[in-house]
């Protein structure tokens, strides 16, 4: 019993690792409804892990191919978490700069709007 929950916590720890690599290629890729969807199945897969490791008890080969899968796996997640953090700036960017639009667009709407009309009638400027 000990040696086949041994072998499921190595194999949970490698297919989580499978895991990450592909939600880290997604960030990369700028693929972000994907990344999120593979989300929920990694964390199921973390959940069952942690379980499952409760269990095991593991012989010094065993903690040495954990502790390097933990390893990778927590370097890709902080890769994905930096992705993560450039992708929220850039859309606060993107979400200030559509604020502003839409107070200028309030503001001087009107004055704009006699602006653009002018100049269909009377054509741009000269210089």
């Amino acid at each position: 019993m000990a040696m086949s929950t041994t072998r499921a916590v190595l194999d949970g720890y490698a297919r989580l690792r499978q895991q990450v690599a592909i939600m880290l290629e997604l960030a990369r890729a700028g693929e972000w409804d994907a990344l999120i969807e593979r989300q929920s199945g990694y964390l199921q897969l973390a959940d069952h892990l942690r379980q499952l490791d409760k269990e095991a008890v593991l012989d010094e080969d065993g903690r040495e191919c954990k502790a390097a899968l933990l390893e990778a796996i927590l370097a890709d997640d902080l890769e994905i978490r930096e992705k993560l953090m450039a992708r929220r700036n850039e859309l606060g960017q993107l979400m200030d700069s559509s604020r502003r639009q839409r107070d200028l667009h309030r503001s001087y709407g009107k004055q704009a709007a006699s602006v653009v009309d002018a100049s269909d009638k009377f054509g741009p400027g000269t210089s």
